[in-house]
C-alpha cells in the first residue's frame, strides 16, 4: 500500500513537471566548455629538438609524433620523390632488414611509420623502450634499398596510369596547376618521367639535408611521466646532430582577374566533374579562421549544406555537392565541387556560383550558424579521441605561435561567433567573380553551355594547356578514313579479309583473362568470348540483327539501341562499313593523344550513339577510340599480318573496370574457316 501511495505522488509531480516543459522549442544550449586534454609539459634537447609531453594514464599506451618544420619543396624533374621518403626509411636499416624490422614491430603489437616530414610510433607502455630503440634506428640508420625504390616506382607508375583515366584525379591536377601554378610545390605534378628520374641518392640527399633535430618537434602522449619521457628521449635522440636547413620562398598565387573556365575533354565521360576554386590566405592564427570553418560548413559541409540541398535535393543534378575553405601557412584555397550528369553541367555551375554569390551578398542565418557550430563542435570533440590529434595540438601551438589556450578555448571562441562575424568573413573569402571554373567531361556535350561563364580554355588530362594544331581546311572525315585504310594495307588488301579469329589475353591481379574474337563479315556475325582458366565467363553474340550477352548461365538480349551501338564490333575493320551503315562522320580538329597529334573523328550511328576515333596525323593509323559505353581503347604495336597492319596491344580503360587492362594479341588469323557453332 505504501509503495502504491509513493508511486501515485511521484506520478502527480512528474505530470506537473512535464506539463511545464514547452516541447515545441529546442532547449537552449549551455555555455561552451573549456576543453581539458592535459597540459603539455616541454623541454628542449641541446641539439634543438623540442619535446612536448602530455600525460594521460587512461590506457597503458604511448604515442610518439615527430614532425619536421620545413618549407614546402619544389621537386621539379624529380616530382614524386617526397612520397617515397617514408617508405624508404622504414624499408630496413643498417642493423635490421625490412622483414626483421617488421617482425619486431608486429611482435610488440606496435606501429612505426614515416613520411617525408614525420616519424611516428605507437605502443603499449611496457614496450616503449624497445619501440623507441626501433624508432631511433629508423631515424639514424635507414638503409634505402635499391630494390625497394624499384617497387615504389612501379607502383607509382601504375597509380599514374589510373589517375590519367580518373576524372576526379584529372580535376585535382588541373585545379592545382591553375590555382598555384606548375612552378609551385602545391601545383607541380609527378609523371612517369619524373618518377623514373628519382634515384636512391636523391632520397638520401633529402634525408641528410632535412631530417635535423633543430627543425623538429616531438610530441609524446599517453601513459608516461615527464621525467620518464625526458630520460628516454635523451637516451635515444641526443645523438641526433643538428645542422642548417635550407629555406624557400615562393610567389604568392593570386586570384584571376575574372572567372576562368577550364575544360578537359573526355568524350567517354557520362558525368562532369566540376571544381570551382581559387587561392586564399587563411591559416590557424588568422582572425577569421573559425569563421571560415562556419562558411564552409553552411555552404557545403555536408547533407545540410546549401550546395547539397540545391544541386541534389532540389535539382537532382548529383549525389552530392560540397565546399570548403582550406587552411595553410603558405597558401590555401577555396573549393566547391560536384560530379553531375553531363547534360546538367552548365546548370550545375550556374547554381554553384549562385550559392557562392548569394552567401557573400546576403550572408547566413542564425539557424544556419547554430547548426554549423553544432557540427564543428562535434567533429572537434570526436577528434580528441585520437592521441595524434592531441600531439598535433601541442606541436601546432609552438610551431605557429598560437596562444597557449588556442585549443582549450576553441569551442568557446566558436560559440562566441555571431552572424555578423561570419557574414563579414564571407565577404572577404567568397569571390564569385574571380574563380577558376574547372570541368572534366564530354567536351562536345558541355563546352557550348560553359561559354556562358567565359571563354572556355582547353587542357590535357595532365593539366597542361591543350596544344592548338592548325588543320588544313581541305581535311575531311572521309579523307582521314581513306588514309587509315591506306596505312594498314590499302583498300583492296583490307577488303579481301572476310573472316578473322583474334586471340588476346590480359593479366588481372595475377589472373589471366583470355579474349577470343570471331568475325564473319559475309554472315555479319560476331562473337567475343571472355575466359578465365579455360572457363568461358561471358560471350557476346551479334547475328541476324540481334545481340545477346551470355553470362552466368543466362542470356540477356540487347535492346535496339544497345545492338546499334555494338554493331560496329561486328566488323574486323569497321571503317570499311561506315557509309553502308548510314553513319555520319565529322572531323573535330587535331588533338593530342599521349603526345601524338591525331585527327579526332566523331562517328554517329542512326540512333544517335557516338564513337570517337583518333587517327595519327603522321602515320594514319588509328591510335585510340572512345565512347560512353565502352570507355577508352588505345591501339599500339602495329604488326603486318598477311600484308595488313593490325595492333598487337590494346590498352582498355573501361568504366566497368577499376584499372587499365593491357590486352596483348597473341594470334591473328585472317580468312579462315569459322565453325557455325561459334555463333550459336
Amino acid at each position: 500500500m505504501k509503495k502504491l501511495f509513493i508511486y501515485f505522488i511521484f506520478s502527480i509531480f512528474s505530470t506537473v513537471a512535464i506539463a511545464q516543459i514547452d516541447r515545441s522549442k529546442l532547449p537552449e544550449p549551455g555555455p561552451a566548455p573549456e576543453i581539458r586534454f592535459g597540459d603539455a609539459e616541454s623541454f628542449t634537447l641541446k641539439n634543438g629538438l623540442k619535446v612536448f609531453v602530455i600525460q594521460n594514464n587512461k590506457l597503458p599506451r604511448v604515442t610518439y609524433s615527430l614532425i619536421l618544420d620545413r618549407d614546402p619543396i619544389l621537386e621539379g624533374d624529380k616530382a614524386g620523390m617526397l612520397g617515397f621518403v617514408g617508405e624508404m626509411m622504414t624499408a630496413g636499416t643498417k642493423n635490421r632488414s625490412k622483414d626483421k624490422f617488421n617482425e619486431e614491430i608486429d611482435f610488440l603489437g606496435a606501429r612505426i611509420s614515416a613520411t617525408s616530414t614525420s616519424l611516428t610510433a605507437s605502443t603499449l607502455t611496457k614496450h616503449q623502450e624497445k619501440v623507441l630503440e626501433l624508432m631511433a634506428d629508423v631515424l639514424y640508420s635507414p638503409l634505402f634499398p635499391e630494390d625497394e625504390l624499384s617497387k615504389l616506382k612501379t607502383q607509382s607508375k601504375s597509380g599514374l596510369a589510373l589517375a590519367k583515366n580518373d576524372p576526379s584525379s584529372i580535376s585535382s591536377i588541373l585545379s592545382g596547376k591553375l590555382v598555384y601554378g606548375s612552378d609551385h610545390p602545391y601545383g607541380e605534378t609527378e609523371t612517369e618521367t619524373t618518377i623514373e628520374n628519382i634515384s636512391v641518392e636523391d632520397i638520401k640527399s633529402y634525408y641528410n639535408t632535412f631530417f635535423k633535430p633543430n627543425i623538429a618537434y616531438l610530441a609524446i602522449v599517453g601513459d608516461v611521466s615527464l621525467s620518464e619521457a625526458k630520460k628516454m628521449v635523451e637516451k635515444h635522440f641526443s645523438a641526433w646532430e643538428k645542422a642548417d636547413v635550407p629555406s624557400f620562398k615562393y610567389t604568392t598565387p593570386e586570384v584571376p582577374s575574372e572567372n576562368v573556365v577550364a575544360l578537359v575533354d573526355r568524350s567517354a565521360s557520362q558525368q562532369s566533374v566540376i571544381n570551382i576554386t581559387y587561392p586564399i590566405q587563411n591559416h590557424l592564427p588568422s582572425e577569421d579562421f573559425l569563421a571560415s570553418r562556419v562558411i564552409g560548413q553552411v555552404l557545403g559541409g555536408g547533407g545540410s549544406g546549401r550546395l547539397f540541398m540545391n544541386l541534389r535535393e532540389d535539382k537532382g543534378f548529383t549525389y552530392g555537392s560540397y565546399a570548403g575553405i582550406g587552411s595553410d601557412r603558405l597558401v590555401a584555397s577555396f573549393s566547391a565541387d560536384a560530379s553531375v550528369r553531363g547534360s546538367a553541367t552548365d546548370s550545375a555551375v550556374y547554381e554553384i556560383i549562385y550559392e557562392i554569390r548569394n552567401m557573400r551578398d546576403n550572408g547566413i542565418t542564425q539557424a544556419e550558424l547554430d547548426a554549423a557550430k553544432s557540427n564543428i563542435s562535434g567533429s572537434f570533440g570526436r577528434s580528441l579521441e585520437s592521441p595524434s590529434t592531441v600531439a598535433n595540438f601541442a606541436i601546432n601551438t609552438e610551431r605557429y605561435g598560437l596562444p597557449k589556450d588556442f585549443y582549450a578555448t576553441y569551442l568557446q571562441r566558436l560559440n562566441a561567433l555571431t552572424v555578423e562575424d561570419v557574414n563579414a568573413a564571407a565577404k572577404k573569402f567568397l569571390q564569385p567573380d574571380n574563380m577558376y571554373i574547372t570541368v572534366v567531361g564530354n567536351g562536345a556535350q558541355v563546352k557550348e553551355g560553359l561559354m556562358a561563364f567565359g571563354e572556355v580554355k582547353m587542357f590535357t588530362n595532365m593539366g597542361e594547356p591543350e596544344r592548338l594544331v592548325a588543320m588544313d581546311a581541305d581535311v575531311t572525315a572521309s579523307g582521314v578514313i581513306d588514309s587509315y585504310i591506306e596505312a594498314i594495307g590499302g583498300n583492296e588488301k583490307v577488303k579481301s579479309i572476310k573472316t578473322s579469329i583474334i586471340e588476346s589475353s590480359a593479366e588481372v591481379q595475377g589472373m589471366k583473362l583470355d579474349f577470343d574474337y570471331y568475325y564473319d563479315e559475309q554472315k555479319q556475325a560476331f562473337s567475343n568470348k571472355v575466359s578465365m582458366g579455360g572457363n568461358v565467363m561471358s560471350n557476346t553474340l551479334l547475328k541476324d540483327g540481334k545481340g545477346i550477352v551470355q553470362a552466368n548461365g543466362a542470356n540477356q538480349e540487347l535492346t535496339d539501341e544497345q545492338f546499334e551501338a555494338a554493331k560496329m564490333n561486328m566488323f574486323i575493320f569497321p571503317e570499311l562499313h561506315f557509309e553502308s551503315l548510314g553513319y555520319t562522320l565529322e572531323v573535330d580538329g587535331i588533338k593530342d593523344v599521349e603526345g601524338e597529334n591525331a585527327y579526332k573523328v566523331v562517328v554517329s550511328n542512326p540512333m544517335g550513339s557516338k564513337t570517337i576515333n583518333y587517327y595519327s596525323v603522321e602515320s594514319g593509323l588509328k591510335i585510340k577510340s572512345e565512347s560512353e559505353e565502352t570507355g577508352e581503347v588505345f591501339y599500339t604495336d602495329y604488326k603486318s599480318i598477311d600484308g595488313v597492319m593490325y595492333p598487337m596491344k590494346m590498352i582498355i580503360k573501361s568504366p566497368m573496370i577499376p584499372f587499365p587492362l593491357d590486352a596483348i594479341v597473341n594470334e591473328v588469323v585472317f580468312n579462315t574457316t569459322i565453325e557455325e557453332s561459334v555463333f550459336n
